[in-house]
């Protein structure tokens, strides 16, 4: 079976991405933001200082910022678990039997130590999600064509790519792609696995993506974020 495709993304008139496999369940609210998305997302929106770790916390309880970590999970309706990239991989969950939802910060550090791994061990502890019922949604962050790391930073990903061999040097990673085998591995069917979201570097002839390294480092951020309606 094959991840769901590109045509997945899609982006709608308040320049938000948005997920087509996702709509059919009425009680979802996921979206990923542009630095063009007006409005987005709705409040309350529950927020992290992020840190690039592997810390995930419990949002049930909580609106406004929730503390220090890369992921949130819930299960409340009315709120909106929020996270923030640019260049880094948004990724937001759903398990569709449980009605829990989670948001991941993922940059090098998270994507090699398997924080996505972690959040959803995290869902079934919380709310007895079974790996099986979630539905994943990999959102725009930097392609594995535009990311280039030295050989400290490639090397953390060997146990992803076993059939590299460039990773005791300066190469790239695919982010995107790395994160999707750790769900695999962690039970996500790979149907369930939604990808094929833009760059936030090379796919940007608008402008609509802060991308951290295409500005040289200057500020600014996209907001992705998933809730369950009210």
């Amino acid at each position: 079976m094959k991840a769901a495709g590109d045509r997945v993304f899609y982006k709608d008139e308040k320049q938000v991405y948005r997920v087509s496999e996702l709509e059919r369940f009425a009680w979802l609210e996921l979206g990923f933001g542009t630095r063009l998305s007006e409005g987005w997302p709705p409040e309350p929106a529950v927020r992290l200082r992020q840190i690039h770790s592997t810390i995930c916390l419990c949002a049930d309880d909580a609106a406004g910022f929730e503390g220090t970590g890369d992921a949130l999970i819930s299960n409340t309706p009315g709120r909106y678990l929020s996270v923030r990239t640019a260049d880094c991989i948004p990724i937001l969950m759903m398990d569709e039997r449980c009605k829990a939802i989670a948001a991941v910060h993922a940059g090098w550090r998270g994507a090699a130590d398997g924080i996505v791994a972690r959040t959803v061990d995290a869902l079934a502890a919380r709310y007895s999600s079974r790996p099986e019922d979630l539905w994943v949604a990999i959102g725009p962050g930097i392609c594995g064509r535009c990311y280039t790391v030295g050989a400290q930073v490639a090397s953390r990903f060997q146990a992803w790519f076993p059939d590299r061999t460039d990773l005791d040097r300066t190469t790239t990673i695919d982010l995107a792609e790395a994160n999707r085998r750790q769900l695999e591995a962690a039970g996500v069917p790979e149907c369930r696995i939604c990808m094929g979201a833009p760059c936030t570097s090379c796919h940007n002839a608008e402008l609509e993506f802060y991308s951290h390294r295409r500005s040289g480092g200057k500020p600014g951020r996209m907001i992705s974020a998933v809730g369950i309606r009210a």
